[in-house]
C-alpha cells in the first residue's frame, strides 16, 4: 500500500512525520530535501517495522536546515513518537561548576550566567566525566568529591599511581586546580550571549522565516520582525537540544541574527 502524502513532498528543507492508524505519530525527522530523505526511509531495512504501521506522511516546510532541526526537536518533545529514540525531554539537566577546589554538580536551569561545564541528564554522567578527566590528568577523586578522603592521607588511586597526590600534598592544590580548569575547558557551556531574544533569518525558494530564540530555547518561527519581537518576550529555561543546534552558528555568526 502506497503511503498517502508521498507525492506532495518537495525537494526542500523541512520536517516529515510518519503517521499510522488514527494518525498515531510514529516517527518525526528532518531533512534539507524532504522528498529524498523519505525515499531513503522507504528503502532502509531499519525502517521496516515503522513502515509496516505507517499510513501517510505529513510534512512542514522550513526555510532552511536550522529551522528544520529546531522544529524537529520541538515536535519530538511534544508528541513523543513511537520510533524516535533521540530528542526526548530531560526533566532535569545538570552542569559542573567550580566555586572552589571541589566541583559542584548543579541544576543547569538554576545557574543563570554561572560558568558551567558540560550538560548532563544525570549526576552519574557528570561524575563519569570527572572520573575520566581525573585519569587523564592525574587529578584526585577525593579532592573532586568523588571518593571519601582522610585529611593529609593518600587516596587509593594515589597508591595505584593514578593520582598525582593533591590529597597528600605531593601535588600543590594550586596546580591541581589549574589542571582541573584546563581539563574542563573543552566542556565549557557558553552562556546566552544576548540580553534577550534574537531572530535567526533563513530563506529558501521564496520562503523566509525568522526563528525566535531566547536562552538557547526555540520559541517558534514567524514571517515578520514584529511577530518575532512579540514571541521573544516570555522567559524560558535553558534547552539542551536548542543549545546543541545553535551554539556553533550563533557564536561563529554564520547566520543572520536580529536582536529583538
Amino acid at each position: 500500500m502506497e503511503l498517502q502524502g508521498l507525492q506532495a513532498l518537495p525537494p526542500a528543507p523541512g520536517v516529515y512525520i510518519f503517521l499510522g492508524q488514527d494518525d498515531e505519530v510514529l516517527y518525526i525527522g528532518k531533512s534539507i530535501n524532504l522528498r529524498r530523505r523519505v525515499a531513503d526511509h522507504l528503502r532502509a531495512p531499519g525502517s521496516r517495522r515503522m513502515l509496516e504501521r505507517a499510513r501517510r506522511v505529513r510534512h512542514v516546510r522550513t526555510a532552511g536546515d536550522i529551522g528544520a532541526q529546531l522544529l524537529e526537536a520541538r515536535l519530538v518533545k511534544q508528541q513523543l513518537p513511537v520510533f524516535n529514540i533521540r530528542l526526548r525531554r530531560h526533566r532535569r539537566l545538570l552542569g559542573i561548576t567550580l566555586p572552589g577546589d571541589t566541583p559542584e554538580i548543579r541544576n543547569v536551569h538554576a545557574l543563570g550566567d554561572t560558568t558551567t561545564y558540560g550538560v548532563f541528564a544525570s549526576r552519574f554522567a557528570a561524575q563519569a566525566l570527572l572520573r575520566t578527566l581525573a585519569d587523564a590528568h592525574g587529578l584526585c577523586c577525593s579532592v573532586l568529591g568523588l571518593e571519601p578522603s582522610t585529611a593529609g592521607q593518600p587516596c587509593f588511586r594515589y597508591r595505584l599511581g593514578r593520582c598525582a597526590g593533591a590529597c597528600c600534598g605531593q601535588l600543590p592544590m594550586q596546580e591541581h586546580r589549574r589542571r582541573l580548569h584546563e581539563a574542563l575547558r573543552a566542556h565549557h557551556r557558553r552562556v546566552w550571549p544576548y540580553a534577550g531574544g534574537v531572530g535567526i533569518v533563513e530563506q529558501c525558494e521564496g520562503l523566509r522565516q525568522i526563528h525566535v530564540i531566547r536562552n538557547w530555547a526555540y520559541l517558534g518561527s514567524v514571517d515578520t520582525l514584529a511577530r518575532a519581537a512579540a514571541l521573544s518576550r516570555p522567559e524560558v529555561a535553558f534547552d539542551l537540544d536548542g543549545y546543541q543546534i545553535l551554539v556553533g552558528p550563533i557564536l561563529r555568526a554564520s547566520v543572520e541574527i536580529l536582536p529583538l
